[in-house]
């Protein structure tokens, strides 16, 4: 739970295909770990119309990520180190920055993930409901809508099966997000992937 690990490709693969990026996209992914899936979904878009953008809690995995990005030349990635639900680093003019594809594979589970500044969020992020302190799923989520340009965002998200049956807030925030017709497919799959 909460630990670091590797998105397999072909879950990468997965991911980018259902997201479809187009040219002149700005692409993120705010839990990027070393950059592969943020990487196999620019690599989707077919040519070089597009931005990266990520941020990393590691500083080591951060390290490998902008290391990452400079060796499949991608320089112009912008990958900042830090907290992302606790201190987000992709803003633009005091607000959050905008994307048209979000994507993340983000710890599963996290314990301890922030629940109790969540309350006086700066940017708004958790307005359907605060998650439980042990499970740091729909933070992260929150964070990923919250950051997807309204109306025309995409966002692909990795997370556990219990996301999609957990009560309490979780429920709340599960089921807003289904009312607001914001959920265009679940695809469960198979088990021991990662």
């Amino acid at each position: 739970k909460g630990g670091e690990f590797y998105t397999p490709h072909s879950v990468s693969v997965l991911m980018a295909k259902l997201l479809s990026p187009k040219p002149g996209v700005r692409i993120c992914d705010p839990t990027c770990g070393s950059g592969s899936l943020l990487i196999q979904v620019a690599q989707e878009v077919g040519n070089n119309d597009f931005a990266l953008y990520g941020q990393e809690l590691n500083g080591s995995t951060w390290a490998l990520c902008k290391m990452n990005m400079f060796l499949h030349e991608f320089d112009s990635a912008d990958i900042h180190w830090g907290d992302t639900i606790r201190n987000p680093q992709l803003k633009e003019a005091d607000t959050l920055m905008k994307f048209h594809i979000v994507v993340a594979n983000p710890p599963f589970s996290l314990d301890k993930w922030g629940a109790e500044e969540a309350n006086e969020d700066t940017y708004n992020r958790f307005w359907r409901g605060i998650p439980p302190k042990s499970k740091g799923d729909f933070a992260f989520i929150s964070h990923m809508i919250e950051t997807a340009y309204e109306g025309t965002g995409k966002v692909g998200v990795v997370v556990p099966h219990g996301v999609l049956f957990r009560g309490g807030a979780e429920k709340r925030i599960r089921q807003q997000l289904i009312d607001q017709n914001y959920l265009e497919a679940v695809i469960g799959l198979p088990a021991n992937l990662f």
